[in-house]
């Protein structure tokens, strides 16, 4: 049977929110014999428990499977301090304003570093009246190719998922625009800043 939450994080949970055996028991249904038995790894909590278990701790499922708490620290929820995940799996993106735990086919993700981009992954942006077209100098075959284009402002994200065998472009509204970040499937994130 997979481990799907430690017994550690639960002990660590528990005491972060000064609570003893019994009292999560309490609120589990449970004895405080199991919560000694998930605590000291000679047994794990039923799958139907999460759900009570992050409730009783005040955290999400995600946290409580992943042991790692998500701080919202970007409460002024600049767009330009956006994160993007890549799942290697289907190649899902998902984007967050700030700190997640992000899980895709049951992988926690980690956010893509962003790199300046390099001979083999230029872009190209050019004015067309009110649009930025963005072209990206790359290979589009089934197995290396750009798989999205996105354009941050402070105010807002636009993005353009792109697939094998098409063209790496993409138009956006100027509309504040201060960075353009593209994502190779083998060599990740690139970014550039346009200084609007």
């Amino acid at each position: 049977m997979n481990q799907y939450v430690t017994g550690a994080v639960i002990k660590e949970l528990r005491e972060k929110n000064k609570m003893t055996q019994r009292e999560l028991a309490e609120k589990l249904a449970v004895s405080d014999k199991a919560v000694s038995k998930w605590e000291t790894g000679k047994g794990y909590p039923d799958i139907t428990l999460l759900e009570s278990i992050a409730k009783a701790f005040g955290v999400s499922i995600t946290e409580l499977i992943s042991g790692n708490t998500v701080f919202n620290t970007n409460v002024s929820a600049n767009m330009l301090r956006s994160k993007f995940y890549v799942c290697p799996v289907c190649g899902n993106v998902i984007h967050s304003m700030g700190e997640a735990a992000v899980t895709c086919h049951g992988i926690l993700l980690t956010p893509l570093e962003a790199e300046t981009a390099d001979e083999k992954h230029t872009a190209h942006v050019e004015y067309v009246e009110d649009e930025y077209y963005v072209t990206i100098d790359h290979s589009m075959s089934k197995e290396h190719y750009i798989s999205f284009i996105a354009a941050l402002s402070s105010e807002g994200l636009q993005m353009v998922k792109l697939y094998p065998e098409a063209n790496a472009e993409a138009r956006f509204k100027i509309r504040g625009v201060r960075k353009i970040y593209y994502c190779c499937n083998r060599d990740g994130l690139f970014c550039l800043d346009l200084f609007t």
